[in-house]
């Protein structure tokens, strides 16, 4: 990195921490501070929706991921769209008309105590390991930059996020993500735009695509019934829809986006708004990872994508074992550029099929070779691949935009994740169980505290995590853990009235106890989680309400 690289980096981080001070300074209540004064407009709503969900594990992973597998991910957010018209039209208008701060206090209304306890602490757990991966993976890619070690990373990072949402609350929250989405789209645009730019002039856009559709990245749908595949049309609107649903529905850090809202109205088309572009945003993404992964097909790239892998294994017993694998997969890389530079008949797209199969048995065989090298180091380099071509393609300062881009989608979704957290144990834990008479500042103070506490602890998963298969999926693995159980509950809070609050609790307990187990023997692909924890709380709660003591009613 160059010395503008580094200007338009640290100015472009600072820009966004002081601002969101500045402009929130003063809240000193708590409709303020976590509901932003309830006077966000619906674009505001809609971005900051937005950037909660795009974390930099988005930026960082999903190029990555189209780079080895293709479009077939976009699957996963077909069911968003249904899921926003039904929280418009059901979860908005129950949340506001009740006036609550967070989900989790509509539960004790219509059920009692324990159950809004146990979901409030059920999302507790699992935002809280999300909020620590959403500040790793972008450390992760600096690190790869700077050579640093990740612990003063991860410190790093969480700090600027906490400085500015411990200060402002939601709409510190609120007005720093359209400036973050800003950010994000403009890097994202630019960024394709060269990845095209450096094409060979005989490859067109359509060319381009024609070779990514030859090397099987351009298959979008998938109408197989295949369980065991993750990504399919089917999982992705009936497990997708369910997904969403809990996680706009009933995860504070999305409710307490829309909760903000003017009016009813603004909410809802902050919601449809996201809805919108949403999947399309995701489309193009993957489509820019497409495009990295064509580049690629005239440009030499590594048999690993971790720099830090290649240097142990470089630097071991290992190294000639690994540089004749690096030997064949440069001969595969030559005799595919010339496949792509003439016609693509069948023939020549069998024989490029072939030849990635026989790439990706490579890679395979270099990851072993990595890990007798060294049985610490992450093989698994998905989440490099675009960082990679960051680093070494794109010219001087915009070197520095593009990992603004990430990092700054890194601290949107933190801080809706501290701010959440901050909230949900302030209000649903804290102040339900607190003795005493409280003025309001008591409480917001609380907050800030509660705040800072959870930005620590997302620092300390951040210092201790590994990379998983892939860092997109592992955020939304420990979201289908938990999320299909919590949108069981609501859903028998909405719609099925006779169930009362002891058949609920006793239900969810199961519940996660039979989703944790499915996940542990990996039963069921992650999406189908959410369908299954959904279904069974939901069956269990009105089973149980039938058997267990009549419990008083509680008025709503």
């Amino acid at each position: 990195m160059q010395v503008i690289d580094w200007i338009v980096l640290i100015g472009t981080l600072l820009f966004i921490v002081v601002y969101g001070v500045y402009k929130t300074r003063g809240s000193s209540n708590v409709n303020d501070y976590i509901r932003g004064g309830s006077e966000s407009k619906w674009w505001t709503i809609g971005l900051s929706v937005m950037a909660t969900q795009a974390s930099a594990i988005t930026f960082l992973s999903t190029p990555g991921q189209a780079f080895n597998d293709g479009m077939g991910f976009v699957q996963f957010y077909f069911g968003l769209p249904i899921a926003m018209v039904i929280i418009c039209l059901v979860f908005i208008p129950i949340y506001h008309n009740l006036k609550v701060y967070t989900a989790y206090e509509y539960l004790e209304q219509r059920f009692d105590l324990k159950t809004r306890t146990l979901a409030a602490v059920l999302f507790l757990v699992q935002r809280g390991l999300a909020a620590g991966i959403t500040i790793f993976a972008p450390a992760i890619i600096l690190s790869a930059v700077l050579g640093w070690s990740l612990i003063p990373l991860n410190i790093i990072i969480g700090i600027l996020v906490i400085i500015y949402t411990v200060s402002g609350g939601t709409k510190a929250v609120n007005v720093t993500q359209k400036q973050q989405m800003g950010i994000i789209f403009s890097g994202m645009f630019v960024a394709f735009y060269l990845i095209l730019s450096y094409l060979p002039k005989e490859i067109t856009f359509l060319k381009a695509l024609e070779i990514a559709g030859a090397s099987g990245k351009m298959k979008v749908l998938d109408f197989s019934f295949d369980v065991n595949n993750r990504y399919t049309v089917w999982t992705g609107l009936i497990g997708g829809t369910f997904l969403m649903l809990s996680y706009f529905g009933t995860d504070q850090s999305q409710v307490q986006r829309y909760l903000s809202g003017k009016s009813i109205r603004e909410s809802q088309l902050g919601m449809l708004f996201n809805g919108l572009l949403k999947v399309p945003m995701q489309f193009f993404i993957l489509l820019v990872g497409v495009f990295v992964f064509v580049f690629y097909q005239f440009n030499a790239s590594p048999l690993n994508f971790n720099p830090k892998a290649v240097e142990v294994v470089s630097n071991s017993e290992y190294a000639t074992a690994y540089q004749q694998l690096n030997v064949k997969h440069k001969d595969i890389e030559s005799e595919k550029q010339t496949l792509l530079l003439g016609d693509l008949n069948s023939q020549a797209v069998a024989r490029i099929k072939f030849l990635e199969k026989e790439d990706k048995n490579l890679k395979t065989e270099a990851k072993t070779i990595i890990e007798k090298a060294d049985s610490k180091v992450e093989t698994n380099d998905k989440d490099y691949v675009f960082i990679h071509f960051i680093l070494n393609n794109l010219p001087r300062g915009l070197i520095g935009l593009l990992l603004a881009v990430i990092v700054s989608a890194a601290m949107s979704s933190t801080a809706s994740e501290l701010n959440a957290l901050g909230a949900t144990t302030a209000l649903d834990l804290y102040k339900r169980n607190a003795k005493g008479n409280h003025q309001e500042e008591h409480f917001v103070k609380a907050s800030k505290w509660f705040t800072l506490l959870w930005g620590i602890i997302a620092i300390g998963v951040a210092c201790i995590a590994n990379l998983f298969d892939n860092l997109i999926q592992l955020v939304n693995i420990i979201g289908s853990i938990f999320y299909g159980n919590i949108l069981g509950i609501f859903l028998l809070a909405f719609f099925i009235k006779y169930v009362k609050g002891n058949a609920v609790f006793v239900g969810a307990v199961i519940t996660q106890t039979i989703i944790v187990t499915v996940w542990y023997l990996d039963v069921l692909p992650y999406l189908w989680l959410n369908l299954l924890g959904c279904m069974l709380v939901v069956m269990l709660a009105v089973a149980l309400q039938k058997v267990l003591p009549k419990q008083k009613e509680i008025a709503v």
